[in-house]
Parts: C-alpha cells; sequence; structure tokens
C-alpha cells in the first residue's frame, strides 16, 4: 500500500469505520468527522511508510489525535432549560435513553480505558493490536480493560440501564 490508489481504497473501504470509532472516542458527530480528516491526512503524509496493514498505523494516530485535542478542549459546564423526561419501558424513547446513559458512561472513563474498550468491543481488535495503538504492552491493555468494565459496573446509571434492556 504505497501509492494514491491504495490510499484512496483504503478510504473508501475503512471510512464508516474509522468514523464510528472517533465517535465513540469523542462523542460528537462533527468532532468525529474532523477526527478522522484530521487522521487520515496524518496517515497520507507517511502513506509510503506505512507496511501493508495499515489500520494498527491510522487507530494509533486516530487516538493519539483525540488525546491532544481533548487535553486542549475546555470541558466546562453545558446549561440545560429543563430536565429530560424520563421515558417508559419498551419504548424508542427508552431505547435511546439507554443508549445514552452508557454512551455517557463510556465517556466517564479515563481516555486510554475508554480507547481500550472502544478499540476491544466496538472494533473487535485483538490486545496486540490494541497495544500497539494505544501504544502499552498487552497486560496493560488487559488491566485497563479490567478496570474499565469495574466502573462500569459500579456506575447505578449504566448498570440501571443494562437491567432494563436485558443485556
Amino acid at each position: 500500500m504505497r501509492d494514491r490508489a491504495d490510499f484512496e481504497r483504503y478510504v473508501e473501504q475503512r471510512s464508516a469505520r474509522l468514523l464510528r470509532t472517533a465517535y465513540l472516542l469523542c462523542r460528537d458527530w462533527a468532532t468525529a468527522e474532523d477526527l478522522v480528516q484530521t487522521a487520515l491526512a496524518k496517515a497520507w503524509l507517511a502513506w509510503r511508510r506505512v507496511g501493508a496493514n495499515p489500520d494498527p498505523y491510522v487507530y494509533r494516530i486516530l487516538t493519539n489525535t483525540h488525546a491532544s485535542w481533548w487535553r486542549r478542549r475546555w470541558r466546562g459546564e453545558v446549561a440545560t432549560g429543563e430536565l429530560p423526561d424520563s421515558a417508559q419501558p419498551g419504548d424508542a424513547a427508552a431505547e435511546l435513553g439507554t443508549r445514552e446513559t452508557l454512551r455517557a458512561a463510556l465517556a466517564a472513563l479515563p481516555g486510554k480505558q475508554r480507547a481500550v474498550i472502544v478499540l476491544r468491543y466496538f472494533e473487535d481488535l485483538p490486545d496486540e493490536t490494541i497495544a500497539g495503538i494505544v501504544g502499552c504492552s498487552v497486560a496493560t491493555v488487559r488491566s485497563q480493560a479490567s478496570r474499565a468494565l469495574a466502573k462500569l459496573r459500579l456506575d447505578p446509571a449504566a448498570r440501571a440501564a443494562t437491567e432494563t434492556t436485558g443485556s
């Protein structure tokens, strides 16, 4: 994978998956699109050096860029005018609420733990690949995943959401 045609093919095949991963990392579609564009631009600059499997390289760019942006971002409070209504079980709104609750619980995790959970459970990447992307050992990936799952289990909102859906 060294020429423009290979890069274009890669972008066509992987853009949706990269966008989903970026969204799970930053929880905002517009920021996720910017993150994917930035990651792909950085990957293009190094495309001749990337080996036959560019996924670990591109995912590492994605997670590192997200971490860099996250460190610079202002994380102030955002006021809302009204509290949201609670949805009834079996309702489409309830399902959306469950998803939002789980996303919020995921967002509460530290960056490295969130990256490990997203790459492991949403991208189905093996621990060895995740270790290369995140820049740590395989044992660290496993311990970060274990700690993240323990925090998710302790989150009362996430626990209630998974109990109502039967997951």
